[in-house]
């Protein structure tokens, strides 16, 4: 990637004088054709030089006026699996396309493939673009290419759950949802539709299933994380739950050590053995099979879709029935179960403006601008919203 500099521009010139100089010596004549030479060389009139300069402040040419300069920002997303990551995708197009500015938009066949993902990072180094939009799968494993990115002065933009733990100076902001929150969001809307329910608890414990398509991925884990805390809260100060009563279990990053059958309320975490829409269905089916199951939950939109499968594949499929359903994120499935009362709702992130503030962020971060994290949001829909103007916009299918 060419940058244009003054520095660069001045010692140029300064060869050529001193050529000039030289030449003016003995022949007059061809001292004036030589001048002309020097000012085609160094790109036309003294005022264009001058704007060049001026653009050069910040260590670049603006992609505008650059004299032809391509500035290329490659992004590094977690994988194309699911449509959030098209979504992401046309963010990023539509604010490459008002910068002036190239992207190379990849990611592995899924969530699962880190090395996959450390292998386009490297890549994506080697080819030297302005900045690096990234989305990390593991940050220990990219630990070498952060470092080797910073060493060789492309900025990295972090984004959707950003690069946490990176060596110190090589993440320079984030376009981010705040994970945690969106899944407490997700909680608190459920705990509504849980009234009932709740009131009902007597000597026979409920139970809210939580499906989760891993926990390696730090967004996805956050995210789980921030439903699972907020609805123990809401539970334990439940009048007719308490403190001491609400037992989590089904995996060992979120058990808290009560005992199943001392609980009211049960927060059963099923995490799939692998990332297949097969293994996800199985998870939510067992849950769906259990006769206290009163909400389930699912922290992305694989989470959401495999419950809708499993539910399809029961006689009475329960969701939207006797059990309240929420999701996350969007796409067909959801969104028409969202419209048919089959979910209760869901929680929707920006994959929009997270694609786009990634390559603004980019590109700012390269024209050596401040850049700041920025939290992308995440807004609650039902069947009462999803159609408005302001929900569409953030939702895909």
């Amino acid at each position: 990637m060419l940058r244009f500099t003054s520095d660069t521009k001045n010692k140029k010139g300064m060869v050529i004088m001193k050529k000039t100089k030289f030449l003016l010596i003995g022949f007059i004549f061809a001292f004036a054709f030589v001048l002309v030479g020097c000012d085609d060389d160094n790109g036309g009139s003294s005022d264009n030089d001058e704007t060049n300069n001026d653009e050069a402040d910040n260590g670049v040419v603006d992609s505008d006026n650059n004299g032809g300069e391509d500035i290329l920002i490659e992004i590094i997303a977690k994988g194309f699996q699911h449509d959030f990551w098209q979504a992401v995708l046309a963010g990023a197009e539509e604010a490459a396309a008002e910068l002036g500015v190239n992207i190379n938009f990849v990611g592995p066949a899924n969530e699962a493939e880190i090395a996959e993902q450390v292998q386009m990072l490297a890549g994506a180094i080697n080819r030297e673009p302005a900045a690096i939009g990234f989305a990390a799968l593991d940050t220990l494993a990219s630990m070498d290419e952060l470092e080797r990115a910073m060493n060789n002065g492309i900025p990295i933009i972090g984004f959707d759950s950003g690069v946490p733990d990176a060596p110190e100076g090589s993440i320079l902001a984030n376009a981010a949802t705040d994970n945690a929150a969106a899944g407490a969001l997700g909680a608190e809307n459920m705990y509504l539709g849980l009234q009932d329910a709740l009131n009902g608890i007597s000597d026979e414990a409920v139970r809210i299933g939580v499906v989760s398509q891993e926990v390696e991925s730090l967004s996805i884990y956050l995210r789980t994380r921030g439903f699972v805390d907020e609805m123990y809260e809401l539970l334990a100060a439940n009048a007719n739950v308490g403190a001491g009563n609400v037992a989590i279990i089904g995996h060992s990053r979120f058990e808290n050590g009560v005992s199943e059958g001392d609980a009211l309320a049960i927060i059963e975490v099923r995490v799939p053995a692998e990332i297949t829409d097969a293994a996800g269905t199985t998870e939510a089916l067992a849950l769906l099979n259990r006769a206290d199951l009163v909400g389930i939950f699912g922290s992305n939109e694989f989470g959401a879709n495999v419950i809708i499968t499993a539910a399809d594949g029961l006689t009475d499929g329960r969701i939207g029935d006797d059990v309240i359903a929420v999701g996350f994120d969007s796409g067909t499935l959801q969104n028409d179960a969202v419209r048919s009362g089959r979910f209760f709702g869901s929680v929707t992130q920006d994959p929009v403006s997270m694609g786009a503030l990634t390559v603004r962020l980019a590109v700012a971060a390269y024209r050596g601008e401040p850049v700041e994290d920025v939290d992308t949001g995440a807004q609650w829909y039902n069947a009462d919203n999803i159609d408005n103007d302001d929900i569409q916009a953030l939702l895909y299918d």
